[in-house]
C-alpha cells in the first residue's frame, strides 16, 4: 500500500494499492488495443461534449479537489483554489481546441507534374499517450497531461507522483463519470522501477514527462525509435532590475514569484540582478516583505508559505543556504528551517556566483538578490547556467526592455512581471536542459496530433 500524508505534520492522509508490472502491461496492452481499433476511437463531437460535462462536475467540486490538492501537495488553501479553477478553464480549453485540429489545402498544378491534383492535410491522434507527472500542481498537471490526450482523442496513462496522486484519481473518476469510455483515460499507481514499459515500449507513441532534468533526459534515452515526446524540467529563472524600475509594482510581484508553493515552481523568482544605484534598498524591501510571511499549515486560511513537499527537500535547502552564507552571502530574512518540513522565506544578497544557490535550481523558498553596475554582464550571469524557461526584466524604458527580451536566452521573457507568471492557453517550456517541446493547452494538443496528406488525381481537376 502507499501511504499519502500530509507534507506539514506527515500526517496519514489515506493508504491506496500500488500495482505491479503486470498491471502496468495490462493497462498498456489496453490502450494499445484501443487506439488500433479505429472503430472505437472517439468521435471530436462526442470528446468536446464529455470534456463539456467534466467542466461542469468540476465546477460542482470545487472545494473538494480544493482540500484534496492543498492536502496532499501542500500548497496554501488560496492558491490550491487558484489551481482548481485554472484547471477547469483548462477542460473548457481543451474542449473548445477540438474545434481548431484542423489541416489545409496543399496547392497542386503548380507544375506540369501537379495537375489534375488535389491535395490537403488533416489531422489525427497520435496515438497512445503516456504521461509522467509531477507533485507541485497535483490537478492542474494532470489536465496538461491528460485532458490533452483525451481531447486530442488518444488513450492515455499517467502515472502522478507518489506523494500526490490522489488529485489525479480525482480528475480520472470525473471524466469517466463525464462518459469517456473504458479504457481512454487510465491512471497507474506504481514504483518507477515498475512503470518502465510506459516509456521504454515502442507502442507509446508520445511521452510527456514533468520533472527533474536528470530524470528527464534520462528516460528519453530509452524511448523507442519514433516516439515523440515534450519534457518540461526546471530552472533558475532570472530577473534583470533597471534602476527606473516601479519599485511598488515590483516588490509585491517579485515576492509572489519567489515564494509562491514555497518557492516549488520550475519558473519560480530565483536569481534577481539588481542595479547597483538601488540594489540594497530593493533588497532590504524585499527582504522587509518576505519577513511578514505567514507560514504554516496549508490548510490554515492565514498561510501564504507552506511545507516543502518532503523532509529531505528542507535539508537540502538548508544545506545549500549555509553553503551559501558560509562563502559570503548576507541573509536579509529568514536563513533557517522551521521546522522538519518548513524553511522560512529567505533573501540572499550576493551569494558566489558559483554556490548551488547561484547555480542550480532551488526549488524552493529561497530568493538571490546580486548587485550589477554593467546590465550586459548581468545578462551574461544570467544566461552563464544550463537551464533557461523564463525570465523577466523590470523597465520603465521600452528599448531597455526589448533589449533584455532580445538578449535573455528563455523561452519567455516576462516585462515588469515576475517569472512565474502563466495562463494555462499560452505557450510554456523550456529551452536548452530545461526541456523540449511546448506545453500549454493548444499546443500540446497538436503536439498529440500528426498530419496525414491526401493527394487525389482526377481528370476533371
Amino acid at each position: 500500500m502507499l501511504q499519502i500524508t500530509s507534507p506539514y505534520d506527515l500526517s496519514l492522509i489515506k493508504e491506496i494499492p500500488l500495482v505491479g508490472k503486470v498491471e502496468v502491461e495490462k493497462a498498456l496492452s489496453t490502450a494499445y488495443n484501443l487506439f488500433q481499433n479505429q472503430s472505437k476511437w472517439i468521435a471530436p463531437h462526442e470528446r468536446i461534449a464529455i470534456l463539456k460535462r467534466t467542466a461542469n462536475i468540476m465546477e460542482t467540486r470545487i472545494d473538494e479537489l480544493t482540500k484534496t490538492a492543498a492536502q496532499e501537495g501542500g500548497k496554501p488553501l488560496v492558491d490550491s483554489k487558484i489551481e482548481v479553477l485554472r484547471a477547469i478553464n483548462g477542460v473548457q480549453i481543451a474542449a473548445e481546441t477540438i474545434g481548431q485540429l484542423k489541416g489545409e489545402q496543399i496547392p497542386m498544378g503548380l507544375t506540369k507534374a501537379s495537375e489534375n491534383r488535389l491535395g490537403f492535410t488533416t489531422r489525427e491522434p497520435i496515438g497512445v499517450v503516456s504521461s509522467i507527472s509531477a507533485f507541485n500542481h497535483p490537478l492542474n498537471l494532470i489536465v496538461h497531461q491528460v485532458i490533452t490526450a483525451v481531447a486530442a482523442g488518444c488513450p492515455v496513462i499517467v502515472k502522478p507522483a507518489l506523494t500526490t496522486p490522489l488529485s489525479c484519481l480525482a480528475l480520472v473518476d470525473i471524466i469517466k463519470e463525464a462518459g469517456l469510455p473504458d479504457g481512454w483515460c487510465q491512471a497507474i499507481i506504481c514504483k518507477n522501477e515498475d512503470a518502465e514499459v510506459l516509456v521504454t515500449d515502442k507502442r507509446i507513441n508520445y511521452f510527456s514527462f514533468i520533472g527533474s532534468s536528470k530524470v528527464g533526459w534520462y528516460l528519453k534515452s530509452k524511448l523507442a525509435p519514433g516516439t515523440r515526446c515534450a519534457l518540461e524540467h526546471g530552472g533558475a529563472a532570472p530577473v534583470i532590475v533597471e534602476k527606473d524600475a516601479d519599485l511598488s509594482e515590483m516588490l509585491p510581484s517579485l515576492l509572489k514569484g519567489g515564494f509562491y508553493h514555497a518557492g516549488q515552481v520550475c519558473v519560480s523568482v530565483q536569481r534577481v540582478f539588481v542595479h547597483e544605484s538601488i540594489c540594497e534598498d530593493v533588497a532590504n524591501k524585499l527582504a522587509e516583505m518576505t519577513s511578514k510571511l505567514v507560514v504554516g499549515n496549508q490548510m490554515d486560511p492565514a498561510t501564504e508559505v507552506g511545507p516543502l513537499i518532503l523532509p529531505r527537500e528542507v535539508n537540502r535547502v538548508e544545506e545549500w543556504v549555509n553553503e551559501a552564507v558560509t562563502r559570503g552571502a548576507k541573509v536579509l530574512a529568514g536563513g533557517r528551517r522551521i521546522s522538519e518540513t518548513c524553511y522560512e522565506p529567505t533573501v540572499l544578497l550576493n551569494p558566489p556566483m558559483d554556490a548551488k544557490v547561484s547555480t542550480s535550481e532551488i526549488f524552493g523558498p529561497v530568493v538571490c538578490v546580486y548587485s550589477y553596475s554593467d546590465r550586459e554582464k548581468a545578462i551574461e550571469k544570467a544566461n552563464s547556467l544550463d537551464v533557461h524557461f523564463q525570465a523577466s526584466v523590470f523597465t520603465k524604458n521600452l528599448d531597455i526592455a526589448l533589449d533584455c527580451v532580445k538578449k535573455l536566452n528563455a523561452t519567455a521573457v516576462m516585462v515588469n512581471d515576475h517569472t512565474a507568471f502563466r495562463v494555462d492557453w499560452m505557450p510554456f517550456g523550456g529551452r536548452d536542459a530545461s526541456g523540449i517541446g511546448m506545453g500549454g493547452i493548444q499546443y500540446t494538443m497538436h503536439e498529440m496530433t500528426r498530419e496525414k496528406l491526401m493527394v487525389i488525381k482526377s481528370n476533371v481537376l
